[in-house]
C-alpha cells in the first residue's frame, strides 16, 4: 500500500467526478479539499473544547462548598492560558467550554457534528427539545451559522410547531436565508479556527478594496497628527452571542488617557451603526479600560456622504468634564472628510490607470 493510499484511508481523500472540463474538475477538487480540511480541524477543535470543559467542570466541583470557587477557577485559568497561548481562552470562552460539555455529553467524529460557532449558538437555547431540533436541522440541511442564528432568533422551531401550513413557514425561511448560505470562504474567515491554529488573522477579508485603502491611510493620518496617539489594533475581533465583529482601527491616546475606536462605513450612517459602535465602546470600557483611563471614544466615519462625516458615540460618564478636551485632540470633521475624499480620488485614479494598462496589454 502506498503512502497516498494510507493517507487516503486515514483522512478520506476528497473525490471528484470527471466532467471532461479541467477547470470544473480542478475547482471541485479544491472545494472538496477545503471541506475535508474544515471537517478535520473542526473535529479536533470540538474535542479539545469538550475535554477542556470536562476538566474545568471537574475542578469546579472540587469547590462545591464555595459559591465563588468556579469563577475563581475560570479567571485564573483564563489568565494563565492567555499568557501561554494568546487569544481564544478568555473567560467567556472557558464558560462556553463548560456549557458545551454539560449540554452535549458526547463528542465523536461520527455523530452529527456542527462547527464550534454553531454550538455556541445552540448552548444559549434553553429548551432541550428545541435545541436538539435546531442541531439536527442545522446538520441535515447544512445551515450556515448565520442561518442558524436567524432561525433561533425568529423562533422558527416554535412557529413550525404552531403553524397549520408548515410548508409556507419553511419556504419563507429558505427564501430569507438563501443569501446566508454557500459562503465558500466561511472556513478561511472563521476567527475561531484562526485562533485554534495559532495563526495571524487575515485583516483584509472583512473589507472591500476601497475600505482597505481608506483605512490604511487613515491609520497613518491619525498617527501623523501627533497629539498623543498610539496604534493598538486594526480589524480587532470582538465575538458576541450576536456574531463576530471587527473594529476597523483602535488607538490609545496617552494625553487623553483613553481608547479611540474607529469604524468606517461605505454607506450613509444608520441607527444600527451607532448602536454597534455603542456596543463596541461599552465592551471596551468593560474589558480593556483600566483604572485611570477616561471613557472610550467611538468614532464612525462614512465615506459616501458629504454631511455627518464623523459622529462620536455617546460619552457616558463625565461627558461635560472631558468633551472639550476630547475635541481639542481629536481630528476635526473637516480633516477627516478631506482625508477620506482624497483617498477615494487616489483609489479611483489608480483603478482607472490599472484598467487602462490591462486593456493595452490585451490588445
Amino acid at each position: 500500500m502506498s503512502k497516498l493510499d494510507i493517507w487516503a484511508n486515514g483522512l478520506n481523500m476528497p473525490t471528484y467526478t470527471n466532467t471532461g472540463n479541467l477547470l470544473t474538475d480542478a475547482r471541485q477538487i479544491i472545494d472538496e479539499s477545503r471541506k475535508t480540511a474544515y471537517r478535520a480541524i473542526n473535529v479536533v477543535m470540538l474535542q479539545r473544547n469538550w475535554l477542556l470543559g470536562k476538566r474545568i467542570q471537574e475542578e469546579i466541583l472540587l469547590g462545591k462548598d464555595r459559591a465563588d470557587y468556579g469563577a475563581e477557577v475560570i479567571k485564573n485559568l483564563s489568565k494563565a492560558l492567555t499568557e501561554i497561548y494568546g487569544k481564544g481562552f478568555n473567560k467567556n470562552n472557558l464558560y462556553g467550554f463548560v456549557s458545551f460539555y454539560k449540554i452535549f455529553p458526547t463528542v465523536s467524529g461520527k455523530s452529527e457534528m456542527l462547527s464550534w460557532s454553531h454550538y455556541l449558538l445552540l448552548i444559549n437555547v434553553k429548551d432541550d427539545e428545541a435545541r436538539r431540533w435546531y442541531a439536527h436541522e442545522a446538520y441535515t440541511e447544512t445551515w450556515s451559522v448565520r442561518t442558524l442564528r436567524r432561525n433561533i432568533a425568529s423562533q422558527y422551531y416554535y412557529r413550525l410547531l404552531q403553524s397549520q401550513d408548515k410548508k409556507a413557514v419553511a419556504d419563507e425561511m429558505y427564501s430569507l436565508t438563501t443569501t446566508m448560505q454557500g459562503d465558500k470562504l466561511e472556513f478561511v474567515k472563521n476567527p475561531m479556527v484562526v485562533e485554534f491554529l495559532g495563526l495571524s488573522p487575515n485583516t483584509d477579508f472583512t473589507e472591500s478594496r476601497l475600505e482597505t485603502s481608506i483605512i490604511t491611510h487613515l491609520q497613518h493620518f491619525i498617527m501623523e497628527l501627533g497629539k498623543g496617539y498610539a496604534f493598538v489594533a486594526r480589524q480587532q475581533h470582538i465575538h458576541t452571542d450576536m456574531g463576530d465583529f471587527y473594529i476597523d482601527l483602535v488607538f490609545y491616546n496617552y494625553i487623553l488617557k483613553c481608547f479611540m475606536l474607529i469604524d468606517l462605513k461605505t454607506t450613509q450612517i444608520s441607527h444600527q451603526d451607532v448602536g454597534q459602535m455603542d456596543m463596541y465602546v461599552r465592551m471596551y470600557d468593560s474589558l480593556k479600560r483600566t483604572e485611570g483611563d477616561n471613557p472610550t471614544i467611538g468614532l464612525i466615519l462614512c465615506s459616501e456622504t458629504s454631511a455627518d462625516m464623523a459622529r462620536y458615540s455617546i460619552l457616558k460618564e463625565n461627558k461635560q468634564l472631558f468633551q472639550a478636551k476630547y475635541l481639542t485632540f481629536l481630528p476635526t470633521e473637516e480633516q477627516l472628510r478631506q482625508e477620506i475624499e482624497q483617498q477615494k480620488e487616489i483609489f479611483l485614479m489608480q483603478r482607472e490607470m490599472n484598467k487602462k494598462k490591462n486593456d493595452e496589454d490585451d490588445e
